[in-house]
């Protein structure tokens, strides 16, 4: 009988899964349409009344997410004022929903790693994951390895879509 060979695992491909690259940590959002009046419009007495009122320590070491869901026009001295409260206690503040804080996250990461030890290596970015990764994050991590890999690939090692081969 002829043993049984992993081509998969002898063929040297790197893999890296942005899905681990995702900080851990606690999520919070902020969204401002629970302060418009009726629904439109943003107070600015009554908004000053919800900052000084909030318990600004509980988003402490948080991701933060703001936005406003409602179709307002909301001023930016709003994002300003919770911005100002926030950046005291959250480790991370980002405009948008949640898909948008976890892009963020995930392009910092990509943005701040040495990816040297993929210098002329064949890599495959993992395709399926549990969480949203998001556009970005594949185009940027695309951008940062073509100029170092010998090949680039997306999906999982048996069944890989070809992206990027070094001449």
């Amino acid at each position: 009988m002829e043993e049984i060979v992993n081509r998969v695992t002898d063929s040297g491909i790197k893999t890296i899964d942005l899905e681990k690259w995702k900080p851990s940590g606690n999520r919070s959002e902020i969204d401002l349409k629970d302060l418009l009046y009726q629904g439109l419009v943003l107070r600015e007495n009554e908004f000053r009344q919800f900052i000084k009122d909030t318990d600004w320590d509980k988003y402490k070491g948080h991701f933060v997410n703001v936005y406003c869901s409602a179709d307002a026009i909301v001023p930016n001295w709003a994002y300003m004022l919770i911005s100002s409260k926030l950046s005291q206690v959250a480790e991370k503040i980002v405009f948008g929903d949640r898909n948008e804080l976890e892009s963020h996250l995930i392009l910092s990461e990509i943005s701040s790693r040495d990816l040297s030890e993929f210098e002329g290596e064949r890599v495959i970015i993992k395709g399926c994951s549990d969480s949203v990764i998001g556009e970005r994050a594949y185009l940027e991590i695309t951008l940062k390895l073509t100029p170092l890999v010998k090949s680039l690939m997306f999906g999982e090692p048996c069944s890989s879509v070809p992206i990027y081969k070094k001449k």
